[in-house]
């Protein structure tokens, strides 16, 4: 599914026009389908108490749809019209039989349904007096016109609806198309802004939705379509991760098949104070499907680790020291017979080991098909010059998957200007280096050297936990071994680990999930995105 700025979606609507459909039909169908949406939220809305609040512009226009389809099916609906063309009316409410310019306005008006404007609601008595009888808040006040700020007469409406939600917890309040306040391309969050329970986009989900701060205002996210002809963005760069697309990728699981049919993956990986991402590096690719997985550590810690992964090989490495390793060409030998290379979790950046990883990566002799560089190893590769150019053996056959403070080295940015444009540095660092750059945290960022974008859907708090990471790696790992191109195995990768993520925390909450919680549950969400099936609607699946 594409992820679009505010000048795309304009720009999709003025060609959807150009082909025949009315802007006209196209906001019909965006009230149409956030009613619907609301519809189904409630469980029927007869006899339900909506409010909607209506804002300037086209925002406002398909909240007055959404009213009127509300009002038609038995919702006991009141709008509350805020910087919108007044009617010129003495009464405040119940204003009937009058007419405006507005003809979505005009409709409403034929239908009845109580209208307060805020003209005529000086102290904004009648607004609060409504927000502490509703069920549901419908937030059509801004949506991705002109960026203006919230001020003067509209925050104070927005002002009483924070304090009527603080009073009424069970008071839903869903926006139409973004929180009201949320920059569609940056993330930006008014101070004054709409904080959501539940955003119904439209058309296509904006940018602003999975960036923060603003991102932590729009709740659940549901998506409605209003009709524009799925050719029209074919040319958009970013897309969001869905399990359907995730499932559809998945690799084929054979009824001949045997261990050989799944890949094998060598992980490089472990040291002395690290012992356990090791682990969970080559569990995560076990268990997202890869036929063999050989793990590449000290020679000390292999006894430890054997207790403990019962089902991998091993390719003991020579030290330097009690788990940390010696330089040597024990690695370099075997590394070509494997489909895969993970290198990195919980490596340490000894000597043995910086050196090792700088002669593999400057290396000519290895042909491993995928690379996949996490943690230590993305440390080791920030200290060589022009490393991209320098490390020969990795090619565009690479991905990396570095945490924001891993890209602030590999890049040289910091990590605030990391995050506060993740989707741009993460393209531009792919283009740059001719690798997929996997940019871990919420909302995950994958980009590949062409430019292309995609995102996952997920921001948990509960795969905030040492460990995570080398799970995700492994996984990612596992899948390339099977035959998924870099991008692919990246970005189903990534789904993967969120899916198994918010599976755990819909059962126990966010709180106190470890890393290899999330072991057992993979084969769980893959067996549900195969199947076609969403994997949890958690805190913040987008």
């Amino acid at each position: 599914m594409k992820i679009v700025t505010a000048n795309e979606m304009r720009l999709l609507e003025r060609q959807a026009v150009e082909l025949g459909l009315t802007s006209e039909l196209l906001m019909e169908n965006a009230g149409l389908g956030v009613a619907k949406e609301v519809q189904h939220l409630c469980g029927g809305v007869i006899g339900k108490r909506i409010v909607v609040l209506v804002g300037p512009g086209n925002n406002g226009g398909d909240g007055l749809v959404a009213a009127r389809y509300l009002h038609t099916w038995g919702a006991s609906v009141r709008i509350y019209l805020c910087q919108r063309n007044p009617i010129s009316t003495t009464p405040v409410v119940n204003i009937k039989s009058q007419q405006s310019a507005d003809k979505n306005l005009n409709l409403v008006l034929e239908l009845g349904i109580t209208i307060i404007q805020t003209s005529e609601d000086k102290d904004i008595s009648h607004l609060e007096a409504n927000l502490a009888l509703a069920d549901l808040i419908l937030d059509a006040l801004l949506g991705t016109g002109k960026v203006r700020p919230i001020e003067g007469i509209m925050s104070q409406v927005v002002q009483k609806l924070t304090l009527a939600k603080a009073k009424h917890p069970r008071l839903t309040v869903v926006s139409l198309d973004l929180p009201s306040g949320l920059n569609p391309d940056t993330g930006a969050m008014d101070p004054n802004g709409v904080n959501a329970d539940i955003t119904i986009t439209l058309g296509y989900p904006k940018v602003g939705l999975f960036s923060f701060p603003g991102a932590q205002n729009v709740g659940e996210l549901k998506m409605v379509d209003i009709g524009l002809p799925a050719t029209l963005g074919r040319h958009i760069s970013l897309e969001l991760i869905t399990s359907a697309w995730a499932g559809s990728v998945l690799p084929p699981r054979p009824l001949d098949a045997n261990k050989g049919s799944f890949g094998r993956a060598l992980v490089f990986a472990g040291s002395i104070n690290y012992i356990g991402a090791a682990y969970l590096a080559c569990a995560g690719a076990s268990r997202s499907g890869a036929g063999l997985v050989t793990l590449a550590t000290p020679c000390s810690l292999v006894p430890i680790l054997a207790g403990k992964i019962t089902e991998a090989t091993y390719l003991p490495l020579a030290e330097a020291s009690t788990g940390l390793l010696s330089d040597s060409d024990e690695f370099l030998e075997i590394a070509q017979t494997f489909d895969v290379c993970l290198m990195g979790c919980g490596l340490g950046q000894s000597p043995g080991a910086t050196k090792l990883v700088k002669r593999i990566t400057a290396s000519d002799e290895i042909s491993t098909k995928c690379w996949v560089i996490d943690a230590d190893a993305l440390n080791i590769l920030s200290q060589v010059p022009q490393w991209w150019s320098a490390c020969r053996r990795l090619g565009t056959n690479t991905i990396l998957t570095p945490h924001p403070g891993e890209m602030a080295r590999l890049t040289g940015y910091s990590v605030e200007e990391i995050q506060s444009n993740r989707v741009k540095v993460a393209r531009e660092m792919a283009i740059k280096w001719g690798k997929v750059v996997a940019l871990k945290g919420a909302f995950t960022v994958i980009a590949n050297p062409e430019g292309n974008v995609m995102l996952s859907p997920f921001a948990n708090p509960g795969l905030s936990s040492a460990g995570t990471g080398d799970v995700l790696s492994g996984i990612i790992a596992g899948l390339a071994a099977q035959g998924l191109t870099p991008r692919n195995a990246a970005a189903c990768g990534v789904y993967l680990h969120g899916a198994s993520g918010e599976m755990i925390c819909n059962e126990t909450g966010s709180a106190g999930i470890l890393a290899s919680d999330l072991l057992p549950t993979i084969p769980k969400a893959i067996k549900k995105m195969k199947e076609g099936g969403a994997s949890g609607s958690g805190s913040k699946q987008r």
